[in-house]
């Protein structure tokens, strides 16, 4: 029910059936389970526009997609076929023939004149053929009443039937068509072939015309056409229907139906008319499919309209599937014909559809979905926002119930040099100053004149470190093949993304580099970083992005300096003085101190590394390991799933020490 009018002081409002279009009461549709999807899709490598249609394709929750609605548009075209045959008409003249030749020998039987065996004889000798048996007794002089009727009923049959083909609704008001009405329907067809041909000409404005012949006419024509275009359009899907009907019959039965159709109206002129329509129809849309046809294998007989609404059926899903695939160059849920597939699948059908459209709309209308300056589709930064906020809600809670990995304080650091030391006092927890506090223990023996160097607590210093209320933070994530191949792509863009989200939302005075590293490293932002496509490539540069995270770091120098590492792989490339990448594996002695020479000089800036090392292998372990203990930084191993809590959690971490 829906309120059509307002009016009164007290607002009253009259209420109505609904009339169709969206459901008022319907939900809108979930726009963060949509955008959710999308991200997935985007961040294992699809396009935006790529992962739109994949997600129009399967539907959300409580929606279908596309694919399922293909699927039952399948299905009800094969049980169409599979369930009805075409031969319908031809069985019930044949058995309105027999019909009449049993009640007319029934009728002769008892009569004893030579007339009567005479009679007997014309029917012994009739064709075996139903339309030669039909046209042979066009003369006959029935003496059954009955017989008589039956074969009338064959003429008004066939009639209604050929009629029934071209328009749509039309067995049922010509099957007991007197004189009059089959005159009206001559009167029609005449007044037809005249507008069509006057619009074909284009000699003169029909408009006027067509106004007056559905005034006189517009019974015939349930479509309602607007104007003569729609009429030809309404009547060339019909008749074009009908002639794939005929071209799935077998030989013999075309044949049969062709002799038969010259008998359906008599001598009312009716064939000759519709003849000259279906040609003229077949000139005015040549672009209709009057070739094809259709194999139809079940039991159940179908009429010639029947038939022919059966076709246009099968056009209908054929048309249908076309639009639901979206396939075509400038394709758009609008152009589904939602009346069609309501029609054929349904109302629930066309809900499903408009729901979507409505969520693509919205999708684009929110401000979620852009059009990049060389066309192509894209995330907005509004979208990004969305998904770092899923994406870092999920791994926040993840962040305390981690599983599995380890956590190694090979040569951790609890606070930022200074650069000073100070003695250690009770409760300390910042590393040693070894030298300082070797030194210590050497001057302290030398002064008692001892031999023996001990280091005693009184030796201790300990390194001084700050706390600063704002960080440098660059992450350098590996995006060489390996990543992709073992399923550690979509891991690390989600742990880009909510680190991103967490330092924009909550930390802002932080300032967050993101920098991928493959056979070279590149700086990105968190929109190409969600929309990196995995390529192979060789290399794994940490060289280059430690130098680019050192960069960043000096540009901050008033920050505290925080860099995390996400890899699977031991440094395989570095960067030479020309700007070109040098690759091998295994890995170039000059690689690994190139890499190694970039950590101290980010351990100079106070920087530690933490190294969030994914996969097993012996050779990665090592070398991560030896990055902690020269830059004073950790070495973290969880599982790709464990990725983002790690890094995370991690960052806050250092957050805490810091506050």
């Amino acid at each position: 029910m829906g309120a059509d009018q307002v009016s009164g002081y007290g607002r009253r409002y009259r209420y109505g059936r609904w009339q169709g279009g969206a459901d008022p009461l319907a939900p809108p549709p979930d726009l963060r389970a949509a955008l959710d999807e999308l991200g997935r899709e985007v961040m294992e490598g699809s396009s935006p526009a790529a992962a739109l249609r994949e997600l129009l394709r399967r539907g959300l929750s409580g929606t279908r997609g596309l694919d399922e609605l293909t699927t039952r548009l399948w299905q009800r075209r094969s049980e169409i076929q599979r369930r009805n045959r075409l031969d319908g008409t031809l069985q019930e003249v044949r058995q309105l023939l027999d019909r009449a030749l049993e009640a007319e020998r029934r009728e002769l039987f008892p009569d004893p004149s030579d007339d009567a065996r005479f009679r007997e004889a014309q029917l012994d000798a009739l064709p075996t053929g139903t339309a030669a048996a039909v046209r042979d007794l066009a003369e006959y002089d029935w003496q059954s009443a009955q017989a008589r009727e039956a074969y009338e009923e064959i003429q008004r049959l066939l009639g209604s039937e050929l009629m029934a083909q071209r328009f749509q609704g039309m067995k049922e008001a010509l099957r007991n068509a007197g004189q009059q009405d089959v005159e009206r329907v001559r009167r029609m067809l005449a007044d037809l072939n005249d507008l069509l041909a006057a619009h074909a000409s284009g000699e003169e404005d029909t408009e006027q015309r067509f106004q007056d012949f559905m005034r006189q006419h517009g019974e015939f024509f349930p479509e309602n056409p607007s104007n003569v275009e729609e009429l030809i359009d309404a009547l060339a899907a019909r008749a074009a229907a009908a002639q794939r009907m005929l071209n799935s019959m077998t030989a013999e039965q075309r044949a049969e139906l062709a002799e038969l159709s010259q008998q359906a109206f008599g001598d009312s002129g009716i064939g000759q008319q519709l003849a000259q329509l279906d040609s003229m129809l077949q000139g005015l849309r040549p672009g209709e499919d009057w070739s094809s046809s259709g194999r139809f294998r079940g039991k159940n007989p179908l009429g010639l309209g029947e038939g022919a609404q059966a076709m246009a059926d099968l056009a209908d899903l054929d048309g249908l599937a076309e639009q639901l695939a979206q396939s075509y160059p400038g394709a758009r849920l609008e152009d589904i014909d939602l009346e069609a597939l309501a029609r054929q699948l349904g109302p629930e059908a066309g809900v499903d559809v408009r729901r979507l459209a409505e969520l693509e709309r919205q999708l684009r209308d929110q401000n979620l979905l852009e059009r990049a300056p060389d066309g192509s589709l894209r995330l907005t930064p509004k979208a990004l926002r969305r998904l770092g906020e899923t994406t870092l809600r999920r791994i926040v809670a993840g962040v305390r119930s981690r599983r599995g990995d380890r956590d190694s304080d090979r040569a951790g650091s609890a606070g930022e040099p200074t650069g000073s030391s100070r003695a250690w006092e009770f409760g300390d927890s910042e590393p040693w100053d070894v030298s300082r506090t070797v030194r210590n223990a050497v001057l302290r023996t030398a002064s008692t004149g001892g031999g023996e160097v001990a280091i005693d607590v009184e030796d201790v210093e300990i390194t001084e470190t700050e706390q600063r209320s704002r960080a440098a933070v660059a992450l350098c994530v590996d995006t060489s093949w390996s990543m992709v191949q073992d399923g550690r792509w979509v891991p690390m863009k989600r742990t880009a993304l909510a680190l991103h989200q967490l330092v924009r939302t909550r930390f802002r005075t932080d300032a967050l580099e993101l920098i991928t590293f493959g056979r070279h490293a590149t700086t990105v932002d968190i929109g190409e970083l969600t929309a990196l496509e995995g390529a192979w490539e060789q290399g794994t540069n940490l060289h280059h992005a430690l130098l680019l995270a050192g960069r960043h770091l000096r540009r901050h120098p008033d920050a505290q300096p925080v860099v995390l590492v996400v890899t699977d792989g031991e440094p395989t490339a570095h960067l030479e003085p020309d700007g070109e990448a040098e690759f091998n594996y295994p890995p170039l002695p000059r690689t690994l101190a190139k890499t190694l020479a970039e950590v101290d000089g980010l351990a100079k800036l106070g920087a530690s590394v933490t190294v969030f090392m994914l996969g097993e292998d012996p050779k990665l372990a090592a070398f991560v390991d030896l990055v902690a203990r020269r830059s004073g930084g950790r070495v973290v191993a969880p599982d790709p799933d464990g990725l983002g809590a790690a890094v995370v959690g991690d960052y806050l971490r250092s957050r805490k020490r810091r506050g």
